[in-house]
Parts: structure tokens; C-alpha cells; sequence
């Protein structure tokens, strides 16, 4: 998930547990004397655990830091709500900086965030042990359960996720955020319309103006792993209109939205919808306020969008283009660049194996994300078509044992099911 995405889904944590002042109880201690800093704190507790991520949210973020600029908690706050790269970035120095003069707690949290979130987060789990320790270290502090659970979750550590959002409501029950993503663990064991009653249900408690992500896209997986694209498509459309009545697109463009929404078509033999989706929510993009390394990032995928739909319509020569395209982009992106390799050969591959050419496609997929549940199905599909029956069933079987919550699972676990007969 995106660095801007993942952030605000860590954010409600810390709202829950912003007035913890008593020291000796398992909890932290916040390095403020500020009321209102602690007043405004439990303001936002509620919104973030309901899904507002709108503009109020936001003033409310930057009123905490104005209440007190020294505390070093409500500048991390900043720099998780902050739209602005540069006032986020900022804000998270500021937050560094106050940390080191802050209570134990509070220092090591901020600290461990920080190895959380750098390099967007690309490493995030190297955080979690540092986060281990605390939770340790302060077992009533629930912010640390909350994190832990969504880190968990997102390193597919399915049974430490489970435990810690249990924990989580022990220690404070009836959090809509929690409960979405305990029913997303419904998801994962099959159970999709439980998992769907769960989120309908959680959807029904939101106020106006809420950002249901967790809730509307694992709806749309319950539809996708039952054979139902269009239902998956409603519910993240009527996601996108939400997300433009709460103003959090001015914090991040809807585009990913539109992405999903396209996979969606692409993968259920829609390739014009998809090429349409794609250049629709690319329109978001550059009057947005992403840094300009991410508008080139979001620049990439709409090319990587574009070559797989071209290669589904039989557009060979095109495809490749965009394919050979998307190559040069992460060479002249020089060592920035190297990480979206595997990408690269997910799209080189995936043309490759829409052009026939088998033998390609594998060469270009074993190179793929092997933890993408999407990228293995392609090259089971590949060691198919060769003939490599035991090669394909065994990457079907790694489809199959995948626990990534995500649109790519959804989209490649039905068929690696009905192709291992399960």
C-alpha cells in the first residue's frame, strides 16, 4: 500500500491512546501539558477510528502541534495527516528532534515509526520488532496493539495480527477500524458472506463523510473470489464517490482507486474499460500534491496499465512499446529505479504470454515479485502452455497458500483453485 494510504491507517492508534498521562500502568506518558493538545487528540480519536481522513481531520492534526510545538507526539501527528510533502517531512524532523527530550515511551515509538515509514515504507517490517518490544514493555498501550496489527497483517503473520486486534479491543472495545480488518481475517478462511454482513454492518455505524477503505475493498474481494466482478466494481465505486465527498483526495489523488477499478475490468476480458479506468485516474495525478519522484511513479503504472490492456486486445507491437518503455524509465531512474524491476517483468511477461510466446513469459516472471499471488498465477498459466504440468501446479499451490489480503490474491486465487481442483 502506499506510503500516504498506510500512514492514515496508522493514524487511529495513535488517537486512542493521545490522553494516556499516568505513568506505571503499562501505558505511555505523552510530554505535553497542554489540555488542549490532549483535548484535540481525543477529538480526532473518533474520526480516524471511523474512517474521516477529510480536510477537518487534518486542521485538527495541525491544531494539535499548534497547541503545543514541542510535543513531540502531536508533530507526528503532523507529518502522518500533512498533505504537503515537504510541511510532513517537516513535521516528522520536528517529531525526531522533540522525541529525544520526550518519555521513554513516547521517544521509542516515534523512533520505531520512523523505521516504519522510511523509504515509504518499503521495509516496514523492520519496525516491528522494535514494536514487539514496546508492546512488551507497555502491554496497556494500545496504539502499539494497533500497529503491531496492521504491520502483522501486512507481513501476513496472520495469527500475531489476529491476537493483537484482539488485544486491541480488550483493552478498547468497538472500534469500526479494528473490526474491519478482523473481517478481513474472514475473508482469508473463506467465509465471504460473514465477511460481507461483517463490513455491511461496520458500514452502517460510519458517519457522513467517512473513507471506508479496509470496509469497501474487502467487500469487493468477497465478490471477486465468488465470480462476481461487477458487485467488486459497485463497491469500489461507491468508494471513489466517498472519497471525493471527504476531501482525502486532496491528500492523496483518487487514482488508486480507478486502478483497482481497472484490474478489475482487465482480468474479466473488459480491456477497453480498463485502458479507460486507467487513463481516468491518472487524471488525478499531476495537479496533485505527490512529490514529482510519485507522479512519475503513478506515470509508470498508467503505462504498465495501458501495455497489459493493449496485449489483451492483441496490440502486440504496441504493448511491447509500453513495456520497452516503462524498462527505460527505471534505467534512467538510476538506483531509485531498481526496486521496480520486478514490475518491469510482471509487464514484460505478461505480454509475452498474451503474444504466445511461453517459453518468454516464464523467463520474464520468474523475475516477477514471487510474493505476488497475481505475478505466480501468470507463471503457472506460463508452465502450462509449455506443457509443465508439475511446474504449474506447484506455483498453483503457492497461489493457494498465499494470506496477502489484497486485489491480486482475490483476482488469481479462484482459478489457481479450479486448476488444482479445490
Amino acid at each position: 500500500m502506499h506510503v500516504r494510504v498506510t500512514r492514515l491507517l496508522l493514524a487511529g492508534a495513535l488517537a486512542l491512546s493521545a490522553t494516556t498521562v499516568t505513568a506505571g500502568d503499562g501505558r505511555f506518558v505523552w510530554t505535553t501539558k497542554s489540555e488542549e493538545a490532549k483535548a484535540l487528540l481525543k477529538d480526532v480519536q473518533w474520526r480516524v477510528e471511523s474512517f474521516q481522513f477529510g480536510t477537518e481531520t487534518i486542521e485538527m492534526a495541525r491544531k494539535v502541534a499548534k497547541a503545543d510545538p514541542n510535543f513531540a507526539l502531536g508533530q507526528y501527528y503532523v507529518s502522518v495527516f500533512e498533505p504537503d510533502p515537504k510541511a510532513a517531512k517537516a513535521a516528522g524532523d520536528r517529531a525526531g528532534e522533540l522525541a529525544k527530550q520526550a518519555s521513554e515511551g513516547e521517544r521509542r515509538f516515534i523512533e520505531a515509526m520512523a523505521i516504519v515509514n522510511a523509504n515509504n515504507g518499503a521495509n516496514f517490517q523492520d519496525g516491528i520488532p522494535h514494536l514487539e518490544k514496546l508492546a512488551q514493555d507497555y502491554p496497556n498501550e494500545r496504539l502499539v496493539q494497533v500497529i503491531l496489527g496492521q504491520l502483522y497483517q501486512g507481513n501476513n503473520q496472520w495469527d500475531k495480527a489476529r491476537a493483537a486486534f484482539k488485544r486491541t479491543e480488550e483493552l478498547k472495545p468497538g472500534s469500526p477500524r479494528v473490526k474491519a480488518f478482523l473481517a478481513s481475517d474472514l475473508v482469508l478462511k473463506g467465509e465471504y458472506g460473514e465477511a460481507r454482513k461483517a463490513y455491511a454492518a461496520l458500514a452502517t455505524s460510519l458517519p457522513k463523510g467517512a473513507v471506508p477503505g479496509a470496509i469497501r475493498y474487502g467487500s469487493a474481494f468477497t465478490y471477486l473470489y465468488e465470480g462476481d466482478p461487477d458487485a467488486a466494481i459497485k463497491s469500489l465505486e461507491g468508494f471513489l464517490a466517498e472519497y471525493r465527498e471527504s476531501g482525502a483526495a486532496q491528500g492523496f489523488p483518487e487514482v488508486f482507486i480507478w486502478n483497482s477499478i481497472a484490474r478489475i475490468n482487465l482480468e474479466n476480458g473488459r480491456a477497453e474499460a480498463a485502458m479507460a479506468a486507467y487513463a481516468k485516474g491518472y487524471e488525478s495525478v499531476p495537479g496533485s500534491t505527490l512529490p514529482d519522484d510519485q507522479k512519475q511513479v503513478w506515470l509508470g503504472r498508467l503505462r504498465h496499465g495501458k501495455a497489459r490492456a493493449l496485449a489483451k486486445l492483441g496490440r502486440t507491437e504496441e504493448a511491447w512499446a509500453e513495456a520497452e518503455a516503462i524498462r527505460k524509465m527505471i534505467e534512467d531512474g538510476g538506483e531509485a529505479g531498481k526496486q521496480y524491476w520486478p514490475a518491469y517483468h510482471y509487464v514484460a511477461g505478461y505480454v509475452k504470454l498474451e503474444a504466445g510466446d511461453a517459453q518468454a513469459a516464464v523467463e520474464h516472471l520468474k523475475e516477477a515479485d514471487p510474493k505476488d499471488p497475481f505475478h505466480r498465477l501468470l507463471l503457472a498459466r506460463a508452465y502450462e502452455k509449455l506443457g509443465e504440468r508439475e511446474s504449474a501446479q506447484g506455483v498453483y499451490k503457492e497461489v493457494l497458500a498465499s494470506t496477502t489480503n489484497n486485489i491480486e490474491r482475490a483476482l488469481a486465487y479462484p482459478e489457481a483453485r479450479k486448476k488444482l481442483g479445490s
